[in-house]
């Protein structure tokens, strides 16, 4: 299964197709006080179709700067930035309203933000419909199937003020694929739920990809969201540093560092510190491996022997 998903790309690469969410050398930078700030510093990220990923990172790290410019509501500096074929840094004010309608949904963290208040859950999930010119029997019948979908069709007629945070997410989720897009992104999705209402919130997130084929990326600081993916990407300093591939069925886990075309590759925190790593590295090119080393052996306490 991890092999599978390790060639993935290369596969859709042979056959000359892109990858559905596409980054390479992305930047952004921002200006507070006349001060630069530098989000995304040259990150890459290949997203397949049909994919259930997590992208996770520390506060600062980038990741939410990343979604803002994957879902269409920010504009990256520099780099390249496509979804589904459409670049996101040309794309007009009107192209960018019709991809926010269309080829991706969008579920905020904070439970208000996703839903109308005067609306109850069948109605909420009909609203993003009447951009499609389907009929309204039509958008009723829709909306019924995606919240039993979700486990959430007893509560069709009640308003968002009268379900818990783990319900309205779920109708959120149910409302952000209603136009059947192609990437559905989640922001935080259990940031404020306990454990096992989190937990069925990314169930409902792991039926919209498995059931509606529906590519699903979760940003989150939550390391218990990576645990429900096959595949984790990590940010660090706004590069993406490590990935990690899993196989639920085999058990098996396998995490990698990131190598960008440049050949940059960051070594992780926990392994330079225990080594003393700092500022420069001596590298050497084995038969099979490449070998680095402190640029100078940390000394071993006192008495220690060989």
């Amino acid at each position: 299964m991890i092999e599978a998903l390790e060639n993935d790309e290369a596969a859709a690469s042979a056959r000359g197709q892109e990858p559905l969410i596409l980054c390479e050398n992305l930047v952004r930078i921002f200006w507070a006080d006349k001060v630069e700030v530098q989000a995304l510093q040259g990150l890459d990220l290949h997203v397949p179709p049909g994919e259930l990923l997590a992208v996770v990172g520390a506060s600062g790290s980038g990741k939410s700067t990343l979604l803002g410019i994957l879902s269409g509501l920010d504009v990256p500096t520099a780099g390249t930035a496509r979804v589904d074929g459409l670049d996101l840094r040309t794309m007009k004010r009107r192209e960018r309203t019709a991809f926010r309608r269309h080829t991706v949904g969008f579920v905020w963290q904070q439970t208000a933000r996703n839903l109308f208040p005067y609306l109850t859950a069948l109605e909420n999930v009909m609203a993003p419909m009447t951009y499609t010119g389907m009929r309204a029997q039509a958008r009723k019948a829709r909306a019924g199937e995606l919240l039993d979908l979700f486990g959430i069709g007893y509560a069709r007629d009640r308003r968002p003020d009268t379900m818990s945070g783990g319900e309205q997410q779920r109708v959120a989720i149910a409302t952000a694929v209603a136009n059947d897009p192609r990437v559905l992104f989640a922001d935080e999705p259990t940031g404020e739920l306990d454990t096992e209402t989190g937990a069925q919130v990314l169930a409902a997130l792991r039926q919209a990809n498995a059931e509606l084929g529906t590519t699903v990326v979760v940003v989150t600081h939550d390391p218990m969201v990576s645990e429900h993916v096959r595949r984790t990407v990590g940010i660090r300093n706004g590069r993406t540093s490590l990935e990690v591939l899993r196989d639920h069925e085999a058990q098996s886990t396998q995490e990698y560092a990131v190598l960008d075309k440049n050949g940059r590759m960051q070594l992780p925190r926990a392994f330079t510190d225990a080594l003393r790593m700092k500022d420069r590295v001596r590298l050497a090119l084995e038969d099979d491996h490449i070998g680095v080393w402190p640029q100078q052996a940390p000394q071993r306490p006192r008495g220690e022997r060989d």
